[in-house]
């Protein structure tokens, strides 16, 4: 499954996306390209629901789903695992 989220901007947020997933879904297969904000993950797609909620508690919604405070809101939690990512790297 492919999707494109809003707020990547490094390897930290990678970092802490990909360990994320990884524990919640139990993969290893998962993609980042950082410059397109795509993540590549290997799941069916009835998950599709549970992983942009997942992303979005991480603070990267989906492209174009937040709008408003959501999004300034969502960026405040990206910068956050951002960090977290650079830390644990």
């Amino acid at each position: 499954m492919n999707i494109t989220v809003e707020n990547i901007k490094c390897g930290g947020c990678a970092s802490t996306i990909s360990k994320k997933l990884s524990s919640v879904f139990a993969t290893q297969n998962i993609q980042i390209n950082i410059e397109k904000g795509e993540i590549s993950i290997d799941l069916p797609a009835e998950k599709k629901s549970e992983l942009t909620k997942v992303l979005l508690n991480l603070g990267y919604p989906e492209a174009d789903s937040v709008h408003g405070l959501n999004s300034a809101k969502a960026k405040a939690k990206s910068f956050v695992s951002c960090a977290i990512g650079k830390i644990d790297q």
